[in-house]
């Protein structure tokens, strides 16, 4: 059918046009943000393009929702603006006839997100704590950057290493400002390397000479040393079972009792019917007045994708804490999110005929 057909190559060609340009956005504050981890040395910059990527692949999910929802708003409005709206009207087709071809354009991309947000997306996240991990594990130099001050997790060491050396995982020109109440010390050293013993990681400095300074009782010490080691950062060894829930399967959160599991169950599943939503949504919130064509449908639209999704988010934490059930959490949103979108494509096609007698009855 003629209508079908070009109101689905309408809504391919628009969200094409807007997947294009939100992932070109998200891309790029990923590639800020993955560029300033690996300054900060948290990131090693051999990995940079594949957090990029897991980043990306992590973010594409909401890209995937907000292009369709832009797509149907904008396809709909331009049917209203251009007066092709009223002609489909006056044909004989209402408005919840346009539901059809939206899901029939709709289908493929919901079937990538869900795939996405369930599988793919808990992947990513897995790989990436694994990766950052294993970049905080590295036995050498490599992951402290030369010239910069650093601080420890704790904040309470900062560190300062050049590693212009012709011997690989050494690093010289060491220096270590360590702060404690009432008490400040700093150590300096020739020569300085990363050692691992068990969970903690150790610098051990070469040649080199330490100042403390106790200011309660106004003491100062000065020691020189040829060979010296001090913990640099305490870490904590991550199993599988204390992998963050985002970072975990869908089917392992499933057959999980506890409760911060079934929140992210709850977000992940809920960004499906999300998207779902928000197509069918975007049909009753497309409608503008031919005569003063503006952009305050798109900008309410976008308001309107901005609250549910935080509602999305809230889900989570409701499930998290216990202060409702899954379904009931479900339920309360995604349903009544469905209830208004239904309503609203009702109330659009009886607005004519509920309306259309207020003139005559005045003019009588």
């Amino acid at each position: 059918m003629l209508f079908d057909t070009s109101f689905r190559s309408d809504l391919a060609r628009n969200f094409g046009i807007s997947l294009v340009v939100l992932a070109t956005i998200v891309l790029t504050y990923a590639l800020i943000r993955t560029l300033s981890l690996a300054a900060g040395g948290r990131v090693d910059p051999a990995d940079v393009l594949l957090a990029l990527a897991f980043a990306g692949l992590t973010q594409l999910p909401v890209v995937l929702a907000l292009a369709l929802f832009i797509a149907v708003v904008s396809s709909v409005g331009r049917l209203y603006k251009d007066s092709e709206m009223a002609v489909w009207l006056a044909c004989g087709l209402p408005l919840r006839r346009f539901l059809a071809p939206v899901l029939r354009m709709a289908w493929p991309v919901l079937l990538g997100l869900a795939a996405l947000q369930l599988w793919v997306s808990p992947w990513t996240q897995r790989e990436t704590v694994q990766m950052r991990e294993r970049y905080e594990k590295r036995s050498d130099l490599s992951r402290v950057a030369p010239g910069q001050f650093q601080s420890s997790r704790d904040g309470s060491k900062v560190f300062f290493i050049e590693r212009d050396t012709d011997t690989p995982g050494v690093g010289r020109n060491v220096f270590i400002l360590t702060q404690k109440p009432g008490q400040e010390s700093v150590t300096t050293a020739q020569h300085g390397r990363i050692e691992w013993d068990g969970a903690d990681r150790y610098l051990l400095l070469e040649a080199g000479q330490r100042s403390e300074t106790d200011q309660t009782e106004q003491r100062f010490a000065q020691a020189r040393f040829q060979s010296y080691r001090v913990i640099a950062d305490r870490q904590v060894t991550r199993s599988l079972d204390e992998l963050p829930p985002k970072a975990m399967g869908t089917l392992e959160l499933w057959r999980s009792p506890d409760p911060r599991h079934r929140g992210q169950l709850v977000w992940r599943v809920g960004m499906v019917l999300g998207a779902l939503n928000l197509a069918v949504l975007g049909l009753g919130l497309a409608a503008t007045n031919p005569r003063r064509p503006n952009n305050w449908g798109l900008l309410a639209a976008l308001l309107v994708f901005i609250i549910y999704f935080q509602l999305i988010n809230l889900t989570e934490g409701w499930v998290a804490r216990e202060r409702m059930r899954p379904a009931e959490a479900l339920l309360a949103v995604h349903g009544s999110v469905a209830a208004l979108a239904l309503g609203l494509l009702m109330l659009r096609d009886e607005a004519l005929r509920l309306f259309a007698w207020l003139p005559r009855r005045a003019v009588a």
